[in-house]
């Protein structure tokens, strides 16, 4: 009777807190309910850190050159693609960078930046591939938790941002990640060709400088907004999440960056063997 009364309670609470949503999103791919992307990041984690590895402990790693290969400068295509949405729908025709709203109407512009939106939600599906060719290459020592937090935490915070505020304020950070990817996924790519491809990785340390610096922008524009006066932006709670988002990041990096480079814990070589070091994204 408790179990029934709570159950009841709960999806009415839903049904309540649903109505708030972006009907235009609604049929989209993934967008009906939580409850499928909750599955397939349960199996992620799942697979990345218990089953994954115990299916490899007695096996070779499997040879994924090639596949990596297109799959990294896929991925430095898809970002592109992204990031020029992001421009085209907003952040380079109209958005100010201190309070944008959320445009709610049918107007091609809006809808091209709901789209844009939920295409970054989706890309951060395909990016869980990143954990899963560390796994079955049996680099278990790349599946750290900044690493798999961080893929993690990305679509399931992104499902709400598109069911409730697909545009406005609070995309600034998911344009400067897709620009971010575009260097990043190249390195990766590069990495995967091999040690031919060596002397022109002299950048690594720079690149994770580069995610430094994109976190610190999240938090000074997520920051600035609360300062502005009469902001009328739909979901404030967005604003306390990416301020979230942006310290937590940006502190989980600066660590892992004086960890790398100041105490010299990792090599400052891009490239050892041929094996490309660590993605944390």
């Amino acid at each position: 009777m408790v179990f029934s009364d709570l159950t009841s309670r709960t999806v009415h609470l839903y049904d309540e807190w649903i109505k708030d949503a972006d009907p235009r999103v609604g049929d989209w791919p993934l967008m009906s309910s939580p409850l499928p992307q909750a599955i397939i990041l349960g199996l992620y984690v799942y697979f990345v850190t218990s089953l994954g590895p115990k299916l490899m402990e007695n096996r070779k790693p499997f040879d994924l050159k090639k596949l990596m290969i297109t799959y990294n400068f896929l991925i430095v295509l898809f970002s592109l693609y992204m990031c020029y949405e992001f421009i085209m729908s907003g952040w380079g025709v109209g958005y100010s960078y201190r309070c944008d709203i959320v445009d709610y109407s049918r107007s091609p512009i809006a809808l091209r930046m709901a789209w844009t939106c939920w295409l970054y939600y989706f890309s951060k599906f395909i990016e869980l591939l990143d954990t899963i060719f560390f796994v079955l290459r049996k680099k278990n020592s790349q599946v750290t938790f900044l690493h798999v937090f961080h893929h993690t935490i990305m679509p399931w915070t992104w499902w709400f941002g598109v069911k409730f505020a697909a545009g406005g304020l609070g995309t600034f950070h998911a344009l400067l990640n897709t620009a971010v990817h575009v260097v990043m996924y190249t390195y990766y790519g590069l990495c995967a060709l091999g040690p031919a491809y060596q002397k022109y990785l002299w950048w690594k340390k720079y690149l994770t400088t580069l995610q430094l610096v994109q976190f610190i922008m999240v938090t000074v524009h997520i920051g600035q907004s609360f300062l502005v006066k009469d902001c009328k932006y739909q979901f404030p709670i967005f604003q306390y999440i990416i301020m979230c988002y942006g310290c937590i990041f940006l502190i989980l990096f600066a660590h892992f960056w004086y960890r790398a480079y100041t105490k010299g814990q990792r090599l400052p070589k891009t490239v050892k063997n041929g094996v490309c070091k660590s993605k944390n994204n």
